[in-house]
This record gives structure tokens, C-alpha cells and sequence, in this order.
């Protein structure tokens, strides 16, 4: 698999507005999610590491989803989003049910974990396929 050719523009814009949906979306369901996990929002205080293991995740994550996106042809909008969609169930939320079952876990964290995983990547795809490789 090459890499060659990616748009680094378009992986830093997918990646920051990747950032942003999920401030937004624990942003509204943040008490839900706290719940779910059996704490209050004062035990959840933000540190900065976890800030920036996910800016650079999410970088990562923009990077190989604009290689997957080069190698399955046409690089538009849609062949974006739907790529996002499609890697988010085959690998997002299947991996997360699983750890998730294992863990114990209540169901809607599944829920709360997966939606937020599925705007992200279907966002990025959507953004990589418009600015294009």
C-alpha cells in the first residue's frame, strides 16, 4: 500500500474536525457517557494527556483513512463517506462491543462510544473525498 500523494492539508483538516465533533458530542452527552462509565463529571476532570493522545490519534486515523480512500478508486465526497461508514462497522464498533461485553459494560457506552466514532469517520471521509489526495 502506498501512501504516496496524500494530501496532508486534507489529513489535518479531517483530523481537527475530528477533534471538534467530539468535543461537541461529549459535549451534549457528556453526563450520559459519565454515567455509563459509573462516575460523576468532577471524577472525569480533563487532563491534558489525554487531549493529546487523541490529536494524535485522530491524525493517524485521517492519514491511513486518505490511504484507504486513494486505493479504492475515485476520491469524492461520498466514496469518502462511505468508506468512513464502512471501516467504522467492520472495525470501530465491533471492536468496541467486544472490549466493551468483556468489560462489562453497560450497552449504552456502546452506543455513546460507536455514534461518536461513526461522525467522526464518516466527517473525516466526507472531508479527505472533497479536498481530494
Amino acid at each position: 500500500m502506498s501512501f504516496a500523494g496524500i494530501n496532508y492539508v486534507a489529513v489535518v483538516v479531517a483530523a481537527v474536525a475530528g477533534f471538534f465533533a467530539g468535543a461537541l458530542w461529549y459535549g451534549a452527552l457528556g453526563r450520559h457517557w459519565a454515567a455509563a462509565l459509573g462516575k460523576s463529571r468532577d471524577e472525569l476532570k480533563p487532563t491534558p494527556g489525554p487531549f493529546i493522545t487523541s490529536a494524535v490519534a485522530l491524525l493517524v486515523m485521517a492519514y491511513v483513512l486518505a490511504g484507504t480512500i486513494g486505493h479504492l478508486g475515485a476520491v469524492t465526497w461520498s466514496n469518502g463517506a462511505i468508506a468512513g461508514a464502512m471501516l467504522w462497522a467492520g472495525f470501530v464498533i465491533t471492536s468496541l462491543a467486544v472490549n466493551y461485553a468483556f468489560q462489562g459494560a453497560r450497552r449504552v457506552l456502546v452506543l455513546i462510544d460507536g455514534g461518536h466514532w461513526l461522525i467522526v469517520l464518516v466527517l473525516m471521509g466526507l472531508i479527505i473525498g472533497t479536498i481530494g489526495l
